[in-house]
């Protein structure tokens, strides 16, 4: 069937942090530090008409340099999982900041699906104020303006039916043009937050990430997940938790896992 997908997370890279650099003031909590373990992934939709490609990390070289470390460099990542970038058609970025928007080079022929709200924030007069352009890479940006001038950018309204079995869905919070997508599988629907939740406690516990744009709007999404979530055959899938490569069906374990209801494997 054309409307429904098999849904990859890939891990390509990860770091080693602490609660208070994740979680925003963190102090309110009254908890002690604890270390934390974020990972970094980038995600494919397919069948056999089309696949898609919903972000695209970060290059080695911007890896180094933020002291990151690259677990399966994005090219060589896509290599393992049978995806030829070039012959991409269609390519998602839920937003522009630099763990989402490396490696766009790669994708010559591939239009790309932004919140018309996110890119033009980007290329605003905010972007580069150390609050907001701390999380850019602003080569990654000119790109991005520069495939919108070749005709190879769709800014996206606030809701837009990708293809037949995929919905994206502008939510705020984390950036201002945040997106998440719904996606049909075989087994029910995945909901792919991608930054909207960086780790299952944020939803469990109510707790903001510590990079914000707007954070009433970063609460609602928190509640728009969680009713989601609730739905009958609906998995969540989180953006950088470690848990997504236990709560899921290993494709390869530590780099790849298969998403949809029914494949989580345990639950933490």
């Amino acid at each position: 069937m054309d409307d429904t997908y098999e849904v990859l997370a890939v891990r390509f890279a990860t770091r080693e942090t602490v609660a208070s650099q994740v979680y925003l003031n963190y102090h309110v909590y009254g908890e002690p530090d604890r270390p934390l373990r974020m990972d970094y992934y980038f995600w494919l939709l397919r069948n056999e008409k089309r696949t898609i490609v919903v972000d695209t990390g970060f290059t080695p070289e911007v890896g180094e340099r933020r002291g990151r470390t690259i677990t399966c460099p994005v090219p060589e990542a896509l290599s393992r999982i049978g995806v030829d970038p070039a012959a991409i058609e269609r390519l998602v970025i839920t937003h522009a900041h630099y763990d989402h928007t490396g490696n766009v080079d790669l994708f010559p022929h591939a239009e790309i699906l932004i919140s018309a709200k996110e890119l033009d924030f980007w290329t605003g007069p905010y972007a580069e104020r150390v609050q907001f352009g701390h999380s850019a890479e602003f080569p990654d940006i000119a790109g991005l303006v520069k495939a919108d001038e070749q005709g190879r950018v769709t800014r996206l309204p606030e809701r837009y039916d990708l293809a037949p079995g995929i919905e994206l869905r502008e939510v705020g919070g984390h950036t201002p043009g945040q997106l998440i997508a719904l996606v049909r599988t075989d087994s029910g629907t995945v909901v792919l937050a991608s930054d909207a939740l960086h780790y299952y406690e944020e939803l469990e516990r109510d707790r903001p990430f510590v990079v914000v744009a707007d954070l009433a709007a970063m609460y609602r999404g928190f509640d728009e997940l969680a009713a989601l979530a609730a739905e009958p055959d609906t998995v969540l899938l989180a953006g950088h938790d470690p848990l997504v490569l236990d709560r899921f069906e290993p494709v390869e374990d530590g780099f790849a896992v298969r998403v949809s209801p029914g494949t989580e494997r345990k639950q933490a």
